[in-house]
């Protein structure tokens, strides 16, 4: 696997090396060892599917705090998603700053999202979704969030936001 450091400390894209012949390739997605050598720890607590049937719908911007606080490693396996991090450790130097990646089936890329970051996609295209690994159970009294439309955060989202849910319309402004 190929890690890029981005501009948040914590957050990093990370690129499949595969290993082919004429029957096509194999490829490491996940190796615990390779994290570990970049200081990433994820450790296999939960896995998630999310489909979403529209393209331009909004999930997000989700965390957990406290004991409860989760990492999170985020691919796109059909279609394609702009994958957003947003650092939400108020003792950082990139404090409510955030970075976006687009993962698709065809890029093959993830994003890996430490604790103290919120995390967000948009879908760039119908029948999308995306597999993710995180460090945490889901802990409902944990969970935080941003409105992704807060003009704080000045999201520039790719497209449209053609859906957004009740819960992530209604999360407080900064």
């Amino acid at each position: 696997m190929i890690f890029t450091p981005t501009a948040l400390d914590g957050v990093f894209i990370v690129d499949l090396e595969p290993r082919g012949d004429d029957r096509g390739f194999f490829a490491r997605f996940y190796c615990e060892d390779e994290f570990a050598e970049h200081g990433l720890t994820l450790p296999n607590v939960q896995g998630n599917v999310s489909f979403t049937a529209q393209a331009g719908t909004v999930r997000g911007i989700h965390w957990q705090d406290g004991d409860d606080a989760e990492a999170k490693f985020f691919r796109c396996i059909s279609g394609a998603i702009f994958d957003v991090a947003v650092d939400v450790r108020p003792e950082s130097s990139t404090y409510l700053q955030h970075v976006g990646v687009e993962l698709s089936a065809e890029n093959r890329r993830a994003l890996y999202v430490g604790e103290g970051f919120g995390h967000a996609y948009q879908t760039l295209a119908p029948n999308t979704e995306a597999l993710y690994l995180v460090s945490a159970r889901y802990a409902p009294g944990a969970e935080r969030g941003l409105r992704p439309t807060d003009p704080a955060l000045a999201i520039e989202w790719p497209h449209e936001i053609t859906e957004l849910s009740e819960k992530d319309q209604n999360w407080e402004l900064l």
